[in-house]
């Protein structure tokens, strides 16, 4: 035990669990903890927005592995961290959001700042604390620790702002972690007997292979059992693109060969995957899941095993050691699906040479309303490139180590089809949350956790206007990203849907927005504009360039036609039915 400030136990415990940068505003309600940090080898990186201080918490740990901070001032501060502290749910990122909140002598009387702050985050944190007595800050903080790591998801630490002052006797806690177990004997069992015996066996590789680092051993079972391999919704760094295994990712805009062969599977292995409903659905006319396939699900949380869709055999285990298990039960087994590897490999090659070949054919959205808009901007003054263009020139300008954070949005969605990465931890999107606002200040959270590796944001138009202004973030804190703006003028996603459901009436669509390279300029950034084809991939080249040579922040403003591709929520629209007469030509 040792004589300290309740401040100075709660900044022992971060460093004790290795805290080295944090994200957000600074405030009164914790100045006492925050007068220490530096001293503790603490950065606090000041943001613009307090929501991109979580989406950069949320960044830094998705691409680290460790715990992403973000704190600020009680009240309107922690509010706005509600959104991304949403997305870091979804993405079972282990951040912990410290809350500061009124005094205790004035709760309940309406004070400056005040609020109720556990009850906004009750649904999407692993697990809430509020600091009650002030001997007890290092415990409930390491708590926090320790419950964000073993549960995967974010905390929320909320400790009255007169708390942090005070004379105590304090032992920091050492973190608490555990060994990952690969699940009971009996389900492991029964698992290498499905596999044994099917004669087309895929592999989905969810996010689990990324977060449990998985990623060799994911490789080493395909390459054991000539698994063709699709990646879970959005997580398309959890299996190498360059392995002839892979097939592309299932879910929206995602790969038809992956989707065509899954629908062939007679055994599917689900690991580390909670098979979520969107990243499932029918897709380009594919309604690929295999209805009569014996599933296996591996996830390290009990409460997903069959919960989305019906499995055969449930393996609550970790990622990692359960593909080490299957291989080693495989291994003196002669699976059936040996037989045919060559077949396989033949219909694997196939099947994703004719999805390459159809992309890069597919160079504009062909649907009417799309066709219309190509029509009637040719005619416009300056150049319009079609998104399926840009998205294939940026795919290969990538280098292969980069790292990309994906907005929510029609263009950013249709780039599914296109991101390949060969490295875990290397694309982060918003998950099942899907809000907007994400791609930038998350690049940046990943940017600060891994400098050495470029980084890149993609964002529309309208998601754009909600987090451009953490350039300046990028600029003051010397965090140099690149970021693409697809400039479209819409609101993409949305208005597909008045295209296909509300007789093109669009309203609240359309967006008239100013240059965004000049804005980038304005703000201390390189801003670069590009409306010819052949310019955007060395534009990429040369941002990337600047950004990991020179420091250089760029935003790449690429000028789009207003081509639009599949609706993003077909399963949750039908066509309009009116009642009230003076509605009724609206159908």
């Amino acid at each position: 035990m040792a004589r300290m400030t309740p401040s100075e136990a709660m900044v022992e415990t971060l460093v004790a669990n290795g805290v080295t940068d944090s994200f957000g505003i600074m405030g009164s309600a914790f100045m006492d903890a925050m007068d220490i940090f530096t001293p503790a080898g603490i950065r606090l990186i000041p943001v613009v927005h307090e929501q991109g201080a979580g989406h950069m918490a949320d960044g830094y740990s998705r691409v680290s592995g460790r715990h992403g901070v973000c704190i600020a001032q009680n009240g309107p501060g922690i509010t706005n961290f509600v959104t991304a502290i949403a997305a870091a749910y979804w993405a079972h990122s282990p951040v912990v959001c410290i809350t500061p909140e009124t005094g205790t002598n004035t709760q309940w009387l309406g004070g400056f700042q005040e609020a109720q702050q556990l009850p906004f985050f009750e649904t999407i944190t692993k697990y809430q604390v509020t600091v009650t007595n002030n001997s007890r800050m290092a415990e409930y903080t390491a708590r926090c620790f320790d419950r964000a790591m073993l549960e995967n998801g974010p905390t929320q630490l909320n400790i009255p702002r007169d708390l942090f002052y005070g004379d105590i006797d304090c032992e920091i806690p050492e973190p608490i972690r555990i060994e990952r177990a690969a699940g009971g004997e009996e389900s492991l069992k029964a698992a290498a007997e499905l596999l044994a015996s099917a004669e087309f066996p895929v592999m989905i590789s969810g996010g689990g292979v990324v977060l449990g680092d998985a990623y060799e051993e994911a490789i080493a079972l395909s390459e054991q059992l000539g698994l063709p391999v699709v990646n879970s919704y959005l997580h398309n760094d959890s299996f190498p693109a360059s392995h002839p295994n892979w097939c592309g990712p299932l879910g929206y805009q995602g790969s038809k060969a992956g989707m065509k062969l899954l629908a062939q599977a007679d055994v599917v292995l689900a690991l580390g995957t909670r098979l979520g409903p969107f990243g499932t659905l029918p897709q380009h006319g594919l309604d690929y899941w295999p209805k009569d396939a014996k599933i296996i699900q591996v996830d390290c949380n009990a409460k997903m095993l069959g919960l989305v869709k019906k499995v055969d055999v449930g393996i609550c285990g970790d990622a990692k050691a359960a593909a080490k298990a299957l291989m080693a039960l495989m291994a003196d087994k002669a699976p059936k699906c040996l037989e045919n590897r060559e077949a396989r490999a033949e219909k694997i090659a196939a099947e994703k040479a004719a999805w390459e070949a159809e992309l890069d054919e597919w160079i504009h959205e062909r649907d009417d309303y799309s066709m219309e808009m190509i029509e009637e901007q040719s005619g416009e003054e300056g150049n319009y490139l079609h998104p399926r263009q840009v998205l294939r020139e940026l795919e290969k300008a990538m280098p292969a180590d980069v790292m990309v954070s994906t907005d929510i949005g029609n263009i950013n969605s249709v780039s599914n089809s296109y991101l390949r990465f060969d490295r875990p931890r290397s694309f982060f999107a918003a998950m099942s949350f899907g809000n907007c606002g994400y791609a930038l200040p998350t690049m940046i959270g990943a940017k600060v956790a891994a400098p050495e590796r470029p980084g890149i944001s993609y964002a529309g138009d309208g998601a754009w206007g909600m987090s451009m202004m953490e350039i300046m973030t990028c600029v003051r804190e010397d965090i140099p990203v690149t970021s693409i703006v697809f400039h479209n003028r819409q609101w993409g996603a949305e208005k597909k849907n008045q295209v296909d459901f509300y007789n093109r009436r669009f309203v609240a669509g359309e967006l008239e927005n100013p240059s965004f390279a000049e804005i980038a300029r304005s703000m201390g950034a390189e801003g670069v504009t590009v409306d010819k084809l052949e310019d955007v991939g060395p534009a990429l080249t040369a941002a990337l360039n600047d950004q990991m040579e020179n420091r250089k922040t760029t935003v790449i403003e690429i000028m789009c036609t207003r081509e639009l591709g599949d609706p993003f929520r077909r399963d949750a629209l039908s066509k309009p039915v009116r009642h009230l007469e003076k509605y009724k030509d609206f159908t």
